[in-house]
């Protein structure tokens, strides 16, 4: 093999903010533990996979050497009839990342006199925000959670500014767990300019049981500068084929779909978004059943004491603090591999029953749990 002298290396560098943007840190496989089944609850996927009919299709014979519909026209038909939008409000993308990073591309960047618009989101939220908003060449405005990992509103409506392009609402919120509200958020959406984009994130709205809580489809019926992101990732099981989608008003996906990557969604990922569709009710019943999870999960860790905020996804977050790192070697010595944030927290996916109730196991015997003061 043939190597490259100090003459011959790229004097190539990256714009600088890559240099500035943190590393997305993807959850990590559980190490393997002699004598236990070792389990995976570090990146908020469904344990169950896909309903049986998608299975049955990628086992069978595609086309994966023809170029896929770029306009997805199959899956944004499929969705307009399940979610009672016109299909031309619609646009796909790889994942609801893949869509956001659309929204982005469109609307906020730097200008050309070098100014940088702003995007206006929750702290801690969705880890890859900071890293899609510096590379679209916009500016991040975070305003921290409340105590309860919830959206701070009132702090966010007065953090936009004229240089305000998009605001981002995750709900369930990505790591804590709370949804917002249908009311707060509408109040706040009446607060901001109505030239500022107001995406409402549903990576997890199939698992929401809380009531009165925001609906995004419900809510872009009513406010034309509102896009709502969903993902084919979570509850339908799909999280290795990327697909998801945005719903927003023409006037908003006619510059979305110029943004757009083509050919982002594989012929293979929308024949499977589109059966999942058809096959919902199925759907429905794994989701119940995690959510069934969850919820014996979140009450076992308020019998031991435990200080959890309110679980609305597929996983409970621990506001550990110093001790997360502890914590998470705890867990991964015990077969469970979980996401920690720094020494903010820790995130647990909900997963196998067998998983959940190690998890349990591991809280009961841990000295150092996040209690109310």
């Amino acid at each position: 093999m043939t190597s490259i002298s100090a003459s011959q290396q790229s004097g190539a560098h990256p714009r600088p903010v890559v240099g500035r943007l943190p590393k997305y840190a993807a959850g990590k496989p559980p190490v393997a533990i002699p004598g236990l089944d070792s389990f995976k609850l570090s990146s908020n996927e469904n344990p169950l996979g896909p309903v049986p009919a998608v299975l049955e299709l990628l086992h069978g014979t595609l086309e994966v050497h023809r170029y896929p519909d770029t306009s997805c026209t199959a899956l944004r038909n499929a969705l307009a009839e399940f979610l009672e939008v016109p299909a031309d409000d619609v646009v796909t993308g790889a994942g609801s990342l893949g869509a956001l990073n659309q929204i982005l591309a469109a609307f906020a960047g730097q200008n050309d006199d070098g100014s940088q618009d702003e995007v206006v989101y929750a702290w801690r939220s969705f880890e890859a925000y900071p890293i899609c908003v510096g590379l679209a060449g916009a500016k991040s405005i975070q305003v921290p959670v409340t105590a309860d990992g919830r959206h701070d509103l009132a702090a966010m409506a007065a953090a936009v500014t004229d240089r305000t392009k998009v605001v981002l609402l995750c709900t369930p919120n990505n790591p804590t767990g709370p949804a917002l509200g249908a009311s707060e958020t509408e109040d706040f959406i009446r607060a901001v300019p109505s030239d500022v984009v107001v995406v409402i994130d549903e990576a997890y709205q199939e698992f929401v049981r809380q009531d009165g809580v925001v609906d995004g489809i419900a809510t872009y019926r009513k406010y034309p500068n509102v896009v709502v992101l969903r993902t084919f990732s979570k509850a339908h099981g799909l999280a290795g084929l990327r697909v998801g989608y945005s719903v927003s008003h023409p006037e908003l996906t006619q510059y979305l779909r110029l943004a757009a990557t083509p050919f982002a969604v594989s012929g293979i990922a929308e024949q499977a978004a589109v059966a999942s569709l058809e096959n919902y009710a199925q759907v429905v019943e794994r989701v119940q059943s995690l959510v069934d999870e969850r919820d014996r999960v979140t009450a076992g860790l308020k019998e031991l004491g435990w200080d959890v905020p309110e679980a609305q996804g597929n996983f409970v977050w621990l506001a550990l603090g110093a001790n997360t790192p502890d914590f998470a070697a705890v867990a991964a010595s015990h077969g469970l591999s979980v996401r920690a944030f720094g020494e903010e927290g820790v995130r647990v996916s909900i997963g196998e029953v067998e998983a959940n109730t190690r998890f349990l196991q591991i809280c009961a015997a841990y000295t150092k749990a996040p209690r109310r003061s």
